[in-house]
């Protein structure tokens, strides 16, 4: 299989995706330039309907430069005609996010501090800001698609379900019924048009309590849910986490998850409320401080000890695996993020911080994992190990979190070898669902009985 260039870069790792599409990590060696290509795939198979949804996505998404909107960098197509040259489908060149997802730095059900959201919150409304007065409703906002440049600036992504509401002041309502349940607002269950900006202002509100507290505030805003319920009928206001939030901040995300979208908060409301109009905390003690809080949640409840364990002679050696191009991704953010593993080779750029490494190697390791999967109700199936990759054992896997949210990844295991340790290191690297779940899924997996003996720690 042969991919070609775009804009210069050079496809050389596949770094997550699945099904009709694939996430690569890009390299412009001339330039020493890392980016992330997403490609598509497009057969003769593929519809027109589908060609021109994705033909949407990138124009909308390539209009939008804003520092807190990934950017759209260029696209190449590859027609099905020409597969004997190359693989067939949409290119699309973005600007590469080296510190991974946000969401993957927070510890389920506990959320970061109140300065970490302040900062992250406020990045959040400039993009969205932004975003509306383009004209642009992204409709799709959750914490799967915030994510952190080298430098620990938000980067809002995936312009897939966006539209265009608004052009030379004439604003349309828009119809379609789209997003992830637990994101959505209430009136997209109504069957009726509805107004834009306030379906994002309410997907602002989830991600506010997210960041907050650590997970999503219910399944789904109807009666189905018994969460939504209460909160309707303010009882959950008596309830963690809600109870663990300050005055001004409880304001803020019930200013935003009112049910009326003509009563919701608007932009304006947005940023003269106190609790996001005082100044940053964080904003100028520097990347090291941020990174030091942002995984604090991480810390207190012990889950850097598997990610991070001290391991004699660890990251003594140069990278030998040709991340000497990954010199962009390396800043003192990432670096306090712990975002570069300690492997057989050396250190290695690593942005998912669901990993850990064990005292036995892949191949009992791999059996283990199955069996731990099996009681976890999640399914996996074999998968080939890329090539170029160090991985010996991969795993498709795919389950249902708490909130009935489909979650989809890969499981990859490596030799892992140092002067007084060998065995395994385990990567678990998601591409469709929550973070959090994510993360709720890899502890699972650590602390189920066939793995957790073997399961180095700090």
């Amino acid at each position: 299989m042969k991919y070609p260039k775009v804009a210069g870069y050079e496809l050389i790792q596949e770094i997550g995706g699945g099904g009709f599409s694939s996430v690569f990590r890009a390299v412009d060696i001339e330039n020493q330039r890392v980016a992330a290509c997403k490609l598509i795939y497009v057969t003769d198979d593929t519809t027109e309907k589908e060609r021109k949804t994705v033909d949407r996505e990138m124009k909308i998404h390539a209009a939008l430069k804003h520092r807190n909107v990934l950017e759209f960098i260029s696209a190449v197509v590859v027609e099905p005609k020409y597969k004997h040259h190359y693989v067939p489908g949409i290119y699309m060149l973005l600007e590469f996010a080296a510190g991974g997802d946000l969401f993957d730095k927070i510890a389920p059900d506990v959320g970061t501090g109140e300065d970490v959201a302040h900062l992250y919150f406020k990045q959040l409304v400039d993009g969205m800001q932004f975003i509306h007065a383009q004209g642009v409703c992204h409709r799709d906002l959750k914490p799967e698609n915030l994510l952190l440049d080298a430098a620990g600036t938000l980067k809002i992504s995936d312009f897939g379900l966006s539209s265009v509401y608004k052009q030379k002041e004439k604003t349309r309502l828009l119809t379609e019924r789209c997003g992830s349940l637990p994101y959505i607002a209430p009136e997209l269950n109504y069957g009726i048009p509805y107004q834009a900006e306030p379906i994002d202002i309410w997907g602002m509100g989830v991600i506010l309590f997210a960041l907050l507290g650590g997970n999503t505030p219910w399944d789904e805003p109807t009666d189905r849910s018994p969460e939504f319920h209460r909160y309707l009928s303010g009882e959950i206001f008596n309830e963690a986490p809600w109870t663990n939030f300050s005055t001004n901040a409880l304001s803020l995300i019930c200013g935003m998850l009112t049910l009326e979208p003509e009563k919701r908060m608007i932009m304006p409301e947005i940023y003269a409320h106190p609790w996001l109009a005082r100044p940053s905390q964080l904003a100028s003690r520097g990347v090291y401080e941020l990174a030091e809080q942002l995984t604090q949640s991480l810390r207190d409840n012990g889950d850097l000890m598997y990610a991070n364990p001290d391991i004699s002679g660890a990251g003594s050696r140069k990278d030998a695996d040709g991340d000497e191009i990954m010199s962009s991704a390396q800043s003192q953010f990432t670096q306090s993020l712990l975002l570069f593993s300690q492997t057989q080779s050396g250190r290695r750029y690593t942005p998912q911080l669901t990993r850990f490494y064990t005292a036995i190697g892949p191949g009992i390791l791999i059996d283990l994992v199955k069996e731990s999967l099996d009681e976890l109700g999640v399914k996996y199936k074999d998968a080939s190990v890329i090539a170029g990759s160090k991985a010996v054992h991969r795993l498709r896997v795919g389950g249902y979190d708490k909130r009935k949210i489909v979650f989809k990844g890969w499981i990859e295991l490596e030799v892992f070898s140092r002067t007084q340790v060998s065995g395994a290191f385990c990567v678990m690297q998601r591409d469709v669902g929550n973070p959090i779940s994510w993360r709720q899924f890899w502890k699972a997996l650590i602390l189920s009985p066939a793995v957790s003996p073997h399961v180095l720690r700090k």
